[in-house]
């Protein structure tokens, strides 16, 4: 199994969950965070921002549907044809083990 960790615009949320059920990965966990990235924030005037909101979206998914969620997310967070500085960020890692909580056993 992977886990896919992506970082998105929170105005992207609801339009990446929903293109990720529809194709057929209902289960998510979704945290509002705040990061910068490697521009360092935004300057508006005289003004930083380093702590831009950003909504961090997590998969747990087989490693065959991989590149089917990787893309999901890509077309669907992406501003824009050419998409922008901020659009987030996708990380993927295998997950060890998993437990159901309810029965306290391993699911793989």
């Amino acid at each position: 199994m992977l886990l896919i960790r992506a970082i998105v615009r929170p105005e992207k949320k609801d339009d990446v969950l929903a293109e990720l059920s529809s194709a057929g990965f209902n289960a998510a966990t979704m945290v509002d965070v705040v990061g910068r990235g490697k521009q360092k924030g935004i300057r508006i005037g005289g003004m930083v921002y380093d702590e831009i909101p950003k909504t961090l979206i997590l998969v747990a998914i087989q490693d065959a549907d991989k590149d089917k969620v990787v893309k999901t997310i890509l077309s669907t967070a992406k501003t824009g044809s050419d998409g922008a500085f901020g659009d987030g960020k996708i990380f993927v890692s295998p997950i060890e083990e998993v437990y159901t909580i309810s029965k306290g056993a391993p699911i793989l």
